[in-house]
């Protein structure tokens, strides 16, 4: 039972909020009732069963919690209709993200109305991206900081100053009108590809991947994709999402072991999201403005047209990574650089730019930081310091699965240095 509300948090959370907060009008009532209904589902599906659509019934309690709460603080009677006479039209398990009412932009989507509430210009765009995970995917305050390299506090702060400023500016819920979307779109991009990444490669838990957030992330991306068709980032968002999702099959072992690139069965790789990925990118490029994911989908269709590990152009791959690094000085760009070059130069030349990021302390924490540092000493035969190194990836990694691939290694290393 205690699977089946987990399950039910990570696949309807936004959508339940989302639509909360489109009839409250009230972003901190719409999380308390969503949170309400998901403990009460864990006292109530524990003595009744999981019912047959479990979205639409925690939307309801969660609804009905909200008409309770408005009621007893005297707010906004016309609000409380408003709350009372919503239609279970459209609710999780039926179908979309629940309809809105028209606002001119001709998106009905809640979520997608979510994600360009949260990209407000008027809230800086690390804040609009950590509130928009917070709100839309219900991840925690700790797996978005992991995901900004940044502290718990420090991020808790942020999305609290965010809601605030939301509240206090009267922030509209809803889709700007298509001048004014340019403003919100690399925001916008950027709450996509985090959601994708954290479905795809989960922070914590014991699942690698959470099928369900990359699902959402394709769904919505391609919403956007009919938003805005002739912004090149967004189609090369889509191609990225499709031709990493293409993977997924091959990335987990029978024993929930996390199975690196190289190693992975690629006859499991799915062809048709390989070739629509590609597509998608096509188009993108013909616009002659190449972007950050662009190039990280190029980089992608690179994996995805080699047969077999042997056959990767990694020279390739280290050039656009090498591109990507000039567009974006990011630490873990770097990282993914000094991979690269390790497997189209040597691992000796990957180690010493892992070792420059390590001394610069940028990647502090980053538990794939030591992980590939092990991996390239264990390739260069330093088995000890490589067993070190998986020692402290170990100590830092937050998924189960990653954990055990970690532990494996460490293991590998051990019989090979037994007498």
């Amino acid at each position: 039972m205690e699977d089946a509300v987990a399950r039910a948090f990570h696949e309807e959370w936004g959508r339940i909020v989302a639509i909360l907060i489109r009839v409250t009008g009230d972003w901190d009532l719409a999380e308390e009732c969503a949170q309400d209904a998901f403990a009460k589902a864990l006292e109530r599906w524990r003595r009744d069963g999981v019912p047959d659509n479990p979205g639409a019934w925690l939307t309801t309690t969660a609804r009905n919690r909200a008409v309770d709460r408005l009621r007893r603080a005297r707010i906004e009677a016309t609000k409380l209709r408003e709350v009372a006479m919503t239609s279970l039209d459209g609710l999780p398990g039926t179908g979309g993200g629940g309809p809105a009412e028209p606002d001119g932009s001709g998106i009905t989507d809640d979520r997608l109305r979510l994600i360009f509430t949260c990209c407000h210009p008027a809230l800086p765009l690390e804040a609009r991206v950590a509130l928009t995970l917070r709100t839309l995917a219900g991840l925690t305050t700790a797996e978005i900081a992991r995901a900004f390299l940044v502290g718990d506090q420090t991020m808790a702060k942020r999305l609290v100053r965010a809601k605030a400023k939301i509240r206090n500016a009267r922030i509209p819920y809803r889709v700007p009108p298509g001048e004014l979307l340019p403003e919100r779109t690399s925001a916008v991009l950027a709450v996509l590809y985090l959601l994708f990444n954290e479905g795809y490669s989960a922070t914590e838990g014991t699942d690698l991947i959470r099928s369900g957030l990359c699902a959402e992330a394709i769904r919505l991306a391609r919403l956007l994709v009919l938003l805005m068709p002739d912004e090149p980032e967004a189609r090369g968002l889509l191609a990225l999402m499709l031709l990493h999702d293409a993977r997924s099959g091959s990335r987990v072992n029978a024993l929930g072991e996390l199975v690196p690139l190289e190693e992975q069965d690629r006859t499991r790789w799915n062809a048709e999201a390989i070739a629509e990925g590609r597509a998608q990118l096509g188009q993108a490029l013909r616009r002659a403005r190449p972007g950050f994911y662009q190039i990280q989908a190029a980089i992608a269709a690179c994996h995805g047209d080699a047969a077999t590990a042997a056959d990767t152009d990694w020279a390739q791959i280290a050039l656009l990574y090498g591109r990507l690094s000039e567009l974006t000085p990011s630490p873990v760009v770097r990282l993914n650089l000094a991979v690269a070059r390790a497997m189209a130069e040597g691992p000796d030349v990957g180690l010493e730019l892992v070792d420059q990021l390590e001394n610069s302390g940028a990647l502090a924490g980053y538990h794939l930081l030591p992980a590939t540092r092990a991996d390239l000493l264990r390739r260069l035969g330093h088995d000890a310091e490589a067993a070190a190194a998986y020692r402290q990836a170990l100590a830092l990694a937050g998924s189960e699965a990653e954990r055990r691939y970690l532990g494996r290694r460490l293991a590998e290393l051990a019989r090979d240095a037994a007498p």
